[in-house]
């Protein structure tokens, strides 16, 4: 068997890779919008990619063993791409099989730094959130860490905010 399978499959999963890149973009176009229904479409579309990429992983290990065995490898080893290529005797082959791979790191490294950059906007929006809480309801971070007796109501009186909870 060549190892046209397996370069199949990574194409494959790269493909689906990319859409998941496009949807980062447009996730974090919608997260600085506050588009909340966009980000919930997308978190749903990007569940759907992610169970595709869990089946093409399991076509891509499924090829790989085969490959291996018709190499005559009888074990289950887990060898990364660049130690298959070293079993890979044509050159064109083993020259698009380290293609793909040069490919899909790339493109799982860039898909990485865009879920960080994502993760730290949903994160800065969640602290302005409560920040924009806090200021509503007159909370001070200082009367949360400085312990006062329930009885002592004299000394501060703080602002009550915009919206009095004692309401």
């Amino acid at each position: 068997m060549s190892v046209q399978t397996l370069i199949d499959s990574l194409q494959r999963l790269e493909m689906v890779y990319n859409d998941m890149l496009a949807m980062a973009d447009a996730k974090k176009q919608a997260i600085i919008d506050n588009d909340v229904d966009k980000v919930v479409q997308l978190l749903n579309r990007e569940s759907k990619g992610m169970k595709m990429i869990e089946q093409l992983e399991k076509e891509r290990i499924e090829a790989t063993y085969t490959f291996l065995q018709s190499r005559g490898v009888k074990s289950q080893l887990e060898l990364t791409l660049t130690e298959l290529a070293r079993l890979v005797f044509d050159p064109e082959e083993k020259a698009k099989l380290l293609d793909v791979q040069s490919r899909l790191s790339s493109t799982l490294h860039e898909l990485k730094q865009k879920n960080d950059i994502n993760q730290q906007l949903l994160a800065q929006s969640l602290d302005f959130i409560d920040f924009s809480l806090d200021m509503l309801t007159g909370k001070s971070s200082q009367d949360e860490v400085t312990y006062h007796h329930p009885s002592d109501r004299g000394g501060s009186t703080g602002r009550p905010g915009l919206f009095d909870t004692r309401a």
